[in-house]
């Protein structure tokens, strides 16, 4: 009978023996378990906060190209007005041009008549003084529209020299 009872003392340390290893292996399973959990929770947050960082760079970008492109729109539309307004000058010389050249055919056509009248022997003294004092108004009249014109086209011409010393 002895030896019946030995073999379960054995039996039963062995039992105990496997619970504390089970017992144990639980626990180290379970502290694994709470560690891989906590590194999960750490790489889900350093995540996010990477993609708010990239969100972050993104928007910066964005608002360093956004103002890049202001810049540029700023430059060509200053560039436009200037060619705008060197148009409108182009124009107005053109239109003195014109006009200059109609008082240079104004003065031929006086200088012509003139000849013709002084040949004339129909005309008194008293009409050619007349018609000189008529053509020599006309002239003064155009003289006076020329020096205003060159007021105008030196005017512009002084304003252009002083934008570009500003900028």
């Amino acid at each position: 009978m002895c030896f019946m009872l030995l073999p379960i003392k054995e039996v039963k340390a062995q039992i105990i023996i496997a619970d504390i290893i089970k017992t144990a292996i639980t626990k180290v399973i379970k502290a694994v378990d709470l560690q891989v959990q906590r590194l999960q929770n750490e790489t889900i947050w350093l995540q996010n906060a990477q993609k708010t960082l990239e969100n972050n760079m993104s928007k910066l970008k964005l608002t360093e190209i956004k103002d890049w492109v202001e810049k540029q729109r700023k430059q060509y539309d200053d560039y436009f007005q200037e060619l705008w307004k060197v148009k409108a000058a182009l124009t107005s010389y053109q239109r003195v041009k014109d006009i200059i050249n109609r008082q240079l055919q104004m003065v031929n056509e006086y200088k012509s008549a003139w000849t013709l009248f002084r040949k004339d022997k129909n005309f008194t003294a008293s009409e050619l003084e007349y018609m000189f004092n008529i053509y020599n108004g006309m002239l003064n009249e155009s003289l006076k529209s020329i020096d205003q014109l060159f007021l105008v086209a030196n005017a512009f011409a002084t304003q252009m020299g002083m934008q570009k010393g500003w900028k």
